[in-house]
């Protein structure tokens, strides 16, 4: 075969009077390569000021740069409405005359197993519920309220100062309902009593409901209430005779333990943040 024939039905070259022409990569026609400016790095202590704003709590990032270009956020005394603008952690950013902090808020529910402890102070040898949840947050979040080892069911953490004060008051009467399983059976008289209020260190006990679980022994209560005096219902239950075997938190607020196993734990949705700050 000539080569003629072998170039048949491709163009020939320029050379050879076509118009291929075969890339080269002689002296003076390499690809050129471009300079590419590299990034800087990111700068640890400083933070877009609508970030700044959101991670505080006041709003969305969206919402901030509305208020940011309306001239409702200050830095450091002076009225900021330039968008993309950095503040440093070390600044000091108002928003309405409100100081702010750039601390995002975080909020995660636990349904917590048996034998781990709830204290802050340091136990030796006992395993912590934070050990738990140690991949949720970069932040130190903490339990809002306790239960104690033995017992299991819904926590609640945050790093939200402001919620935790809150939730934590016995004047809000936060919502939480309780699965019991007593030592012995619970006397429908006893129970009566419970429905209509039973004294607790010189203090009537309120209770929204109780009542015996449905198919089950009558060791077996459920039992509604608002107060959050420590160890309230276990307390309840003794000034009547009564020894609390197993205790199971099944509702803290409006939040409930559908799909979260036990020993597991996810974070809030928006709503359920909302809802939780609507409590006064």
């Amino acid at each position: 075969m000539s080569r003629d024939d072998s170039n048949r039905g491709k163009n020939a070259s320029g050379r050879q009077g076509g118009n291929f022409k075969k890339k080269s990569y002689a002296r003076g026609n390499a690809p050129i390569k471009k300079n590419v400016t590299p990034s800087k790095p990111m700068d640890p202590n400083s933070i877009r000021l609508n970030k700044y704003v959101a991670n505080s709590g006041v709003c969305s990032r969206r919402d901030a740069d509305i208020y940011i270009s309306a001239g409702n956020v200050t830095v450091n005394g002076k009225p900021i409405t330039e968008m993309g603008y950095k503040v440093k952690l070390s600044d000091e950013v108002k928003f309405d005359g409100q100081l702010l902090n750039p601390v995002k808020k975080e909020y995660v529910l636990l349904n917590k197993p048996k034998d781990f402890v709830t204290t802050i102070r340091d136990e030796k040898g006992k395993r912590h519920v934070s050990g738990l949840i140690s991949s949720a947050s970069k932040s130190k979040l903490l339990p809002i309220d306790k239960l104690e080892k033995e017992h299991t069911g819904l926590l609640l953490f945050t790093n939200d100062g402001n919620m935790t004060k809150v939730l934590k008051s016995p004047i809000n009467g936060m919502r939480k309902i309780y699965h019991l399983v007593l030592e012995q059976e619970l006397r429908s008289a006893d129970l009566k009593k419970i429905q209509e209020g039973v004294i607790v260190d010189e203090k009537v006990v309120r209770v929204q409901d109780v009542s015996f679980i449905a198919d089950a022994p009558k060791r077996e209560v459920g039992i509604e209430i608002f107060s959050s005096r420590n160890k309230i219902v276990e307390r309840l239950f003794e000034t009547l005779g009564y020894k609390v075997q197993k205790l199971d938190r099944v509702v803290y607020g409006g939040l409930t333990k559908k799909d979260l196993p036990r020993g597991h734990w996810r974070y809030l949705t928006d709503q359920e943040v909302i809802n939780l700050k609507m409590i006064k």
